[in-house]
């Protein structure tokens, strides 16, 4: 799954912004969906992250890209996940857009 979040910020703010949250992230991904999560995040580059989330037995690895205009997931959802699909959908764009607000 692809979600593509617009920003007219400079990459380096974008950085920026993500190494400021990049602390609290499980904590406020846990308290969305109402259980513990595990979340390994590590930059490949400069421009991207690479971020697993593991729950309920299940992970779902991901990578986020910092691009000139928008901050781009692209998002693997395993088999016996899919029901969860648009929920997964709507927190990766709420976490997002609060990044870069």
């Amino acid at each position: 799954m692809r979600i593509e979040i617009p920003h007219t910020l400079s990459k380096d703010e974008v950085r920026r912004r993500i190494a400021a949250r990049m602390g609290d992230a499980q904590d406020k991904v846990g308290g969305m969906i109402g259980g513990t999560v595990d979340l390994a995040l590590h930059w490949i580059d400069e421009d991207r992250l690479a971020v697993d989330a593991t729950a309920m037995g299940y992970t779902v690895p991901s990578t986020m890209d910092i691009t000139d205009d928008a901050l781009v997931f692209e998002v693997t959802i395993p088999p016996g996940l899919g029901f969860a699909r648009g929920m997964i959908e709507t927190m990766i764009r709420k976490r997002g857009e609060k990044l870069l607000a």
